[in-house]
Order: C-alpha cells, then sequence, then structure tokens
C-alpha cells in the first residue's frame, strides 16, 4: 500500500498542472490501501490514480490555477452515519520549489474530501479546496491538513511557513510552525517547506482516542520519536462515510512548484514505510555540471574578449553605437521584476522595429503593437508607454505592481516588461479579438456579438472584479473599467486589462485626490464630487459596462451640437416608462431573451445607482448574474430614489437608508481612497 515514483508535480502556472515520471513496478489495491510505482508519462489538468496503476484524465472541468490528484476510489472512513471515523495513517515525501527563492506564496494540502474533484475550488488562498461562497460551510466535509508558505493575515496565520488542520474552511482549527524534534536531544528544528529540498511527513489519526499526529523530518532522517503536534480532535463529525484522498494546491501571485515524490496510505493501520534509497532528487539538484559549463562559459568569455580587443577601432565604434540603441536603464525598485524583464532588442525584433503596419492601437499613454518572439513562436502584445507623458512613468510602475502579481483567468496576463532611458513598455498576451469596443463599435466589423457570447463577456469581467475587490490579498481598485479595456482571446474569453490607473488599498485611511481619473461615463456621482475612488466607484464603472453591452450604445452619445445623452440615464428612463427592453441592441432582435436580458440591465442599473450604499458587492454581482440569488424585491423603489438623493440627505444619511436593502450590504464593497496620478 505504497507507491513511490520520480515526480508526482503540481505546476502551479496559470492552469494548475501535474507531471508524473517513473517507472512501473506493481500495482495492488483493497479497501484498506494501495501499492504501485508509476509509468513514465506527463499529464496536466485534473487527474485520478487508478488501482491498477493507471494515471488518467478526468471529465470535470476546472478553473485555471487549481489542481488535484485523487485515488479514484473512495475509502470506507466510517461504518454507518452516526458511527465513529476509522483509524487512518498516510505517510508521503513532498518537496516545495519557489519561483522565486526570496519570495513564496500559498502551499499545498493533503485532503480528505467528498469528491475527487472539487470542481468549485478556488485558486489562490482557497488552496483548491473552496471558494468565496462555501468556505467554512459545514455541509463541505472536508478535512485537509496544509503546508503552507505564505502568512496570510486575513487567515489568522501564524507565520509563513507552518503546518495547520484545516476542516470545511482555509482557516485552520490548529497550526503550528514547521519543524521537527531530534531524536538525539529533543531539541525543536525548524524545517523551511519551501526549502526546495525534500521532506517526509507522517500524518495519522487513532479513532478510538480521537487524537491526530503530524511529523515532519528532512528525508535522510527516518521518523522522529515525537511529533511535531499531537492534537485531540474527533473527525467523526466532519467525515461522511466514504471519502477520497489525495492532494490539491492553486496558484496565487507567486509561482511555485509542488512535487510529491512518495505516498502510501492505510485505513486501520499504520502507513507502508517509504524506501527513501528509491526517492530521486528533486530536478534543481540536477545541475551536476553546472560548475563545468561555468568554467568553459568563462574560458570562451576570455577568448572572445581577446579577438574583440584585437579587432578594428571601427568594430569597437560600431558595438558601441549599437549598444547605446539597445540600452536599458536598471532601478533599485526593479530587482524583484527582473526574471519578467524583456531586452528592448527582443522586443525590437519582435515588432519588427515598432512598425507600423504592427500597431494594434492607440491608448491615452501610449501605443500598443502586435510582436512574435522568436524563440518561442507566440505572439505577444507590447504596449509602448508615452515617455513623453508627466506621469508616464507612475503609470508604468503601478502596472508592473499591480497586474505583473495578479493571476486570474480573467485578468490580461502580464508576460513582462522593459525599460529604457526615455521608453517604458509592458508585454502582455496577445489577443486575437483585441478590444470589446472593436466589436461592439466598428462598423467595418463583420462579426456581430451574440447574447450568450455578451452574459458570458459580462461574467468574465465580473469574476476579475470580484477577485481585485474580494480575493485578493489587498484590495485593488481598477480605476478605468469600460469596453476599450476588455481585451477578448480567440475563444472571446474576456480579460480586464490596462492597470495604468490601479491602486491598492491604502489601509483604510483616506488621502487627498489632485485630479479625477476615469472615463466620461463611468465615473461615479461621489467620485466626480470628492475624486476618491472606491471599490464602490469601480462597481458602478461595471455597471455601465453592463448597460454598454447589452445595449450596443458608448456610454456618452453626442446628438446634435451641445446635447450628450448618458447611457445610465437613458436606460433608467427607459425603465421609468416601463420599456426597458426597449434598450436592448437592435443587432439581437433575433435572439431576444426577455427574462436574462432584463436581469442583466436591471443589475447595470443597480450596480450604477447614484447613491454608493446601494451597489451590491462583486460576489452579489455573480450570484445575481448566475440566478444563485434573486435581486432585491423593492427594486422599484430603489431604483426611483436617485437623482440626488445622497446629496441632499449626506452619505451617511443615505447609507443608514438603504441599509435596509433586501440584500445583504454587510458585505458591501470596502471603500478605500488613493491619490489619483492624473486624468486620461
Amino acid at each position: 500500500m505504497i507507491f513511490i515514483h520520480p515526480t508526482l508535480l503540481f505546476l502551479l502556472t496559470a492552469a494548475a498542472a501535474l507531471a508524473l515520471l517513473g517507472s512501473v513496478v506493481s500495482a495492488d489495491d483493497n479497501n484498506n490501501g494501495f501499492s504501485f510505482i508509476f509509468s513514465d508519462s506527463q499529464l496536466d489538468g485534473v487527474r485520478e490514480i487508478q488501482p491498477d496503476g493507471q494515471v488518467v484524465h478526468t471529465n470535470e472541468t476546472q478553473m485555471a490555477g487549481v489542481g488535484h490528484t485523487f485515488y479514484s476510489r473512495p475509502f470506507r472512513f466510517k461504518t454507518s452515519t452516526s458511527a465513529d471515523a476509522s483509524s487512518f495513517s498516510t505517510s508521503f515525501v513532498f518537496g516545495i520549489i519557489p519561483e522565486n527563492p526570496l519570495y513564496t506564496f500559498h502551499g499545498m494540502t493533503f485532503a480528505i474530501t467528498p469528491s475527487k474533484a472539487v470542481i468549485d475550488a478556488s485558486s489562490s488562498q482557497h488552496l483548491g479546496l473552496f471558494n468565496r461562497t462555501n468556505d467554512g460551510n459545514e455541509s463541505n466535509h472536508v478535512v485537509a491538513f496544509e503546508l503552507d508558505t505564505f502568512k496570510n493575515l486575513e487567515l489568522s496565520d501564524i507565520d509563513s511557513n507552518h503546518v495547520g488542520l484545516d476542516i470545511n474552511s482555509v482557516v485552520s482549527v490548529f497550526a503550528t510552525t514547521a519543524g521537527y524534534y531530534h531524536d538525539d536531544n529533543g531539541l525543536f528544528q525548524n524545517l523551511t517547506l519551501a526549502g526546495s529540498q525534500e521532506i517526509r511527513a507522517w500524518i495519522e489519526y487513532d479513532g478510538v482516542n480521537k487524537k491526530l499526529t503530524v511529523t515532519l523530518a528532512p528525508l535522510h532522517l527516518k521518523k522522529p520519536k515525537k511529533p511535531l503536534a499531537t492534537l485531540k480532535k474527533d473527525l467523526s463529525p466532519f467525515l461522511l462515510e466514504e471519502m477520497f484522498v489525495g492532494f490539491t494546491s492553486a496558484t496565487g501571485v507567486l509561482l511555485q512548484t509542488f512535487y510529491v515524490l512518495g505516498w502510501s496510505f492505510q485505513m486501520n493501520g499504520v502507513a507502508q514505510e517509504i524506501d527513501v534509497s528509491k526517492i530521486p532528487p528533486l530536478p534543481l539538484k540536477k545541475k551536476s555540471n553546472r560548475g563545468k559549463h561555468m568554467v568553459l562559459a568563462i574560458g570562451l568569455s576570455v577568448a572572445g574578449l581577446l579577438i574583440i580587443l584585437s579587432g578594428f577601432t571601427l568594430g569597437i565604434v560600431l558595438y558601441v553605437r549599437r549598444k547605446r540603441k539597445f540600452a536599458e536603464v536598471l532601478e533599485g525598485w526593479e530587482i524583484q521584476y527582473g526574471p519578467h524583464r524583456f531586452s528592448y532588442k527582443d522586443l525590437y525584433r519582435a515588432t519588427k522595429g515598432f512598425k507600423e503596419s504592427e500597431l494594434l492601437g492607440k491608448g491615452g499613454f501610449g501605443q500598443v503593437y502586435k510582436g512574435t518572439l522568436p524563440e518561442l513562436g507566440a505572439h505577444i502584445a507590447v504596449k509602448k508607454v508615452w515617455h513623453e507623458s508627466g506621469q508616464g512613468m507612475k503609470e508604468f510602475v503601478a502596472e508592473i505592481a499591480t497586474i505583473g502579481r495578479l493571476r486570474h483567468p480573467n485578468l490580461v496576463r502580464l508576460l513582462g516588461y522593459c525599460r529604457r532611458e526615455r521608453e517604458l513598455f509592458l508585454v502582455y498576451d496577445y489577443m486575437p479579438n483585441l478590444s470589446l469596443d472593436s466589436l461592439l463599435f466598428n462598423s467595418n466589423s463583420t462579426m456581430i456579438l451574440t447574447w450568450k457570447q455578451r452574459v458570458k463577456i459580462i461574467t468574465d469581467v465580473a469574476e476579475a472584479l470580484a477577485y481585485l475587490h474580494e480575493e485578493w490579498v489587498e484590495v485593488i481598485i481598477h480605476r478605468d473599467i469600460k469596453a476599450s479595456n476588455v481585451l477578448l482571446d480567440a475563444e472571446l474569453n474576456a480579460r480586464l486589462g490596462d492597470f495604468g490607473l490601479a491602486r491598492f488599498s491604502d489601509n483604510g485611511n483616506e488621502a487627498a485626490t489632485t485630479h479625477l481619473a476615469g472615463t466620461l461615463g463611468y465615473i461615479a456621482p461621489e467620485l466626480a464630487r470628492n475624486g476618491k475612488a472606491t471599490t464602490a466607484t469601480d462597481i458602478f464603472a461595471f455597471g455601465a459596462f453592463c448597460l454598454e453591452v447589452v445595449c450596443g450604445r458608448r456610454p456618452v452619445e453626442v446628438q446634435g451640437r451641445h446635447e450628450a445623452v448618458i447611457l445610465v440615464d437613458w436606460v433608467l428612463n427607459c425603465w421609468f416608462k416601463e420599456e426597458l427592453l426597449d434598450a436592448v441592441d437592435l443587432k439581437l432582435k433575433d435572439e431576444m431573451d426577455t427574462e436574462e436580458m432584463g436581469l442583466v440591465l436591471k443589475i447595470g442599473l443597480l450596480c450604477s445607482h447614484s447613491v454608493s450604499a446601494v451597489r451590491p458587492s462583486m460576489s452579489q454581482v455573480l450570484k445575481f448574474l448566475k440566478k444563485k440569488e434573486g435581486l432585491p424585491e423593492d427594486l422599484d423603489a430603489v431604483l426611483e430614489i436617485r437623482e440626488d438623493y445622497s446629496g441632499r440627505l449626506g452619505d451617511a444619511s443615505s447609507s443608514a437608508y438603504f441599509s435596509q436593502i433586501q440584500y445583504n450590504t454587510a458585505s458591501a464593497p470596502i471603500t478605500e481612497s488613493f491619490t489619483s496620478s492624473g486624468g486620461r
């Protein structure tokens, strides 16, 4: 009942992957355990381990950033619903390699779950176990042992290197610093989980005495006599009769690679000891010829230098000129972004010298070019920030500091950046269908977005904003949500981009602003009054965006010489006249879905309400869109009280009045404030 294989690997990339390398030795299965070693193969996505030793893909669909590997059959943990949970024991060897040793992030878990897929799990802090809506629910029936390498203050983590017991939630019921006790002197020795080393783990539950023990040790040591932690805890209320066992993990802002090199499991007995002599080294340790290669490289470099020094002066002059052409700037704040820095020469070649023929579009702060990286054959989009702009550097730094650390399938992925003395560049994934507004408003476009495609795009943007506002370790205000900043990939999946105006939370301290930032038609009334951006002002812009997508109209349209029509007000007027569906884009007349179209229009009006306290949070918006919750019962009354209401009552009074709305305003948007960095 043991399997060992050289690399059971969780690759935490945009789509968490798993690789298995080894050779089949045996396969055995019974009601209490298993024993096998894997054959050479490389897999990705969600997979399960079959009793015959085969590792196969499942048909479950997983959100990008979540990885699961579970044994295919459940084990019987209880003889009946009311019975006590049986004893179990597991032992495994694991290794965690951070992308950057200076920065670690969320860890991994050994999990006991009712399902082998955990299909509703989210990435980042949810560790591939839960999501923002079910975290903490008693109906989860999940028991997990987390090996966490990040101190999440929101979850009350004790430190950035701990072992925790999670029951139905990622908030641990018990946690202790990772380490082990020496058998010789009994002293505690810290053990760095993300130390790029092989670590052994033993987790045992005594069903009779209701006792849990957790033990860790380096690979070369035998199991310590004194466990790391002993906890009296009855797991019976949390386990069902049949449960699955396996490992989960998820991507966060910083990438880490997780390896499970060997694993044994046993019900009502002691898990078989792993033969450490069969455990292969982590890939990081396979670079045995690195020193020789370095010596050779240095020798060749010296020889090359001698040849250059003996060359003609003309060659040196040409070299200097070329170096000047591709010269770059590196400052102290950029060190942490070093691995994602592109050379100017590579970007110059990729965009054919930033030719006009490669120009994709122009924005308030620069131009965007299409490029191709020859060595990868991958298409990229290169944003060249206007260096003439006084705010150019601030916007550039903001975008690197924000999107460069985020990982979400509905956010444009920042691949890297480049700086020269007076030129700034950001490199993104190339989106074949460009921006949403190019499809909505380009009269030359042959593609007409269907209603289903539009709803999917709106939901994708809502998912991205919920991540920024509620799931990321800090609250992020985007401040420039609009159709031109929503990009579409080949499958028309929407990704929110352009973080040049984005700001992190300032710990609740409001800061005075100097300029109003945003785009006309998306600017909330309170933002126009006080210039302070909050999550609520983002939600207002999202509401205007919803109406824009459904109506096929720009947020502000000029009629005649001096008259401007504000989309939010126009749709609201349609509502008052009981002609709401007249606002729907005429291009959709052949596929009218009156119920769903009416729902999305109402969500747009609710989000763009002139009183910020009325606007729902993004997680609530997602529940509305996915029809998990209904809109407020008194929506008519809520929408009627709009014009200048907050101005007449004052923000405090309006907030008190609207706290009675029939949806949970206790989880309303956090309202942090930031200093603006200039108009767009």
